[in-house]
């Protein structure tokens, strides 16, 4: 009896862990200014996501730097306008700016950074768009963030 109880412990954790959400996915950027990701699910179910980005060029962050920014899908395009004079130590973004929703430094090549950030502050309803901010890599380097069930 105790065999058969350990058994059926042993199932229901390994099947809880198989149905668990990934709260977490890797972006990887190059020197042909694109992302390795067209979109990213996060499930409703994490508290909070980790997006962990890496860049797999062989050029410096001053001449082919990337990050990763989250906003809502129109406050985009503001950000990155706004966000061209804050300079790559500020990461091109406005410092303060409150339409960035989630962001990580500026990186070049073989480098790696990553932010994590509460999913509650992400709404089902709304349109997100994940890009980069350096000056000019907006138009090529984005891409969509959706809840799912």
């Amino acid at each position: 009896m105790f065999a058969k109880a350990v058994a059926v412990s042993v199932l229901a954790l390994a099947s809880g862990q198989l149905l668990a959400a990934e709260c977490s996915t890797t972006v990887d950027s190059t020197d042909q200014m694109t992302f390795g990701s067209k979109a990213i699910e996060i499930s409703k179910s994490c508290k909070t996501f980790t997006v962990n980005l890496t860049h797999s060029g062989s050029l410096p962050k001053e001449v082919m730097g990337h990050n990763w920014v989250l906003s809502k899908e129109d406050d985009a395009r503001g950000i990155a306008m706004d966000g061209m004079s804050a300079g790559i130590d500020n990461s091109y973004l406005k410092k303060g700016d409150e339409r960035v929703i989630a962001y990580t430094k500026v990186i070049g090549a073989g480098e790696k950074d990553s932010v994590s950030f509460d999913v509650s502050k992400l709404s089902a309803d709304q349109k997100y768009l994940f890009f980069c901010s350096f000056p000019g890599h907006l138009a090529m380097m984005k891409g969509a963030v959706t809840l799912v069930d």
